[in-house]
């Protein structure tokens, strides 16, 4: 794959403020991955601005000299873009465009573009300009930039209100038909689901960028396209694999996020619908993130909202390869109290922490997939021999 050149990058800054609730140190750690979230959408960050702030300004987001300093700063170095990593207010937004005068994304506008760009099969792409169309609705006054030197008075208060009447009931329009569509394809989807018999399903849940997919291939021999980049899965895969005569079914699942749009949950419901019906959950964590704790939380929130919280779950701790002893604050958020940070240190406080029968894997070199391949065949033959207790037979206990 060929990586974009830095000169065509869109050049962008990254606001962000800190609260009580938000301290310096976890800003730091969203805007690293909005950071992340920019660059897999095409931009490059060229400086950060953060404010400590009770509570975000109603008007404008950022306190009055705060907006004057990114003012100065957009002029003197040419910025396309500026992005804030909480979702704005319709109002926000418009007061900040005519202040800033340069385009503004929010958190929920980032993700919903890097949806757009990854999104490959059709049913994706209505799903994605579904959850566009329901964030842009209400924003559609800011939107019509060519209307602004209309300040009313005689003979002008006529046509601004009308466009933006008629292009509101053009986007209305456009959801009740995006709507109908993804009624029809569920209705096909869940026929596909109900032809698939009787097999075990086991699904893929977990922060984006985990390594589900590299897991995927590791474990059913499929190629799934996988890249280190947020979201680079949208489309449900499914593939059957067999281990030790045993086959189920194994699906790949969208990634999640914090602060993933309730846009987007909406209109995925069919995707996550795999999730919903699953019989076993394996959930993927990135272990060489410093944050992982926290995407676990997010998950797990999400796997709530879709009532999926319930369901028998296997944690599979990815990407030992990379672990890194020196992660800043993960000694504080696991109470190791221990001289040193190593793996096996973590692994054991984890291990409380979960289960027992927690994994440790790198689905790139393959560590240990051989003893997660295992257990995840005792797991679905457990299952299996509870719903076929006749088949027993055929698939020996190997614990």
């Amino acid at each position: 794959m060929i990586e974009k050149s830095s000169s065509s990058l869109e050049r962008t800054v990254l606001v962000g403020i800190i609260t009580l609730e938000q301290p310096k140190t976890i800003l730091e750690e969203y805007l690293n991955e909005l950071n992340f979230l920019t660059y897999t959408a095409g931009g490059t960050v060229v400086k950060r601005f953060t404010q400590k702030m009770d509570s975000p300004d109603p008007k404008t987001f950022l306190g009055k000299g705060k907006m004057e300093e990114l003012s100065s700063y957009i002029k003197i170095h040419e910025i396309n873009s500026v992005i804030f990593d909480d979702e704005l207010s319709p109002a926000q937004q418009s007061n900040i465009e005519k202040q800033l005068r340069c385009k503004i994304v929010d958190r929920t506008g980032l993700i919903l573009d890097i949806f757009a760009q990854r999104a490959k099969t059709s049913y994706a792409r209505n799903q994605v300009e579904l959850a566009q169309y329901q964030y842009i609705l209400p924003r559609l006054k800011g939107l019509w930039t060519h209307l602004e030197r209309q300040k009313g008075g005689i003979g002008m208060r006529g046509p601004g209100e009308t466009e933006i009447e008629t292009d509101r009931r053009i986007v209305r329009n456009k959801i009740n038909l995006l709507k109908k569509k993804l009624v029809v394809i569920d209705k096909q989807m869940s026929t596909q689901r109900g032809n698939r018999g009787s097999l075990v399903r086991a699904a893929l849940v977990g922060y984006t960028n985990v390594g589900k997919s590299t897991l995927m291939n590791s474990i059913s021999k499929a190629k799934v396209f996988a890249e280190d980049k947020l979201f680079a899965t949208l489309d449900t895969t499914v593939r059957k694999v067999v281990i030790e005569n045993m086959p189920f079914l194994l699906t790949d699942t969208v990634g999640f996020i914090r602060k993933l749009p309730t846009q987007l949950v909406d209109s995925f419901k069919s995707t996550l619908t795999e999730i919903t019906e699953a019989d076993l959950l394996i959930h993927v964590v990135d272990i060489s993130h410093s944050n992982f704790n926290e995407h676990i939380e997010s998950v797990n929130l999400i796997l709530h909202e879709i009532n999926a919280s319930d369901k028998p779950t296997i944690v599979v701790f990815n990407k030992t390869d990379k672990f890194d002893k020196d992660i800043e604050g993960i000694e504080n958020k696991f109470d190791l109290n221990y001289a040193d940070n190593s793996l096996d240190t973590l692994k054991k406080n984890l291990k409380k922490q979960f289960d027992e029968k927690t994994f440790f894997i790198s689905a790139l070199n393959k560590e240990e997939i051989n003893n997660f391949r295992k257990d995840l065949y005792s797991q679905v033959r457990k299952i299996h021999v509870t719903r076929f207790p006749y088949n027993a037979f055929l698939y020996p206990d190997l614990a």
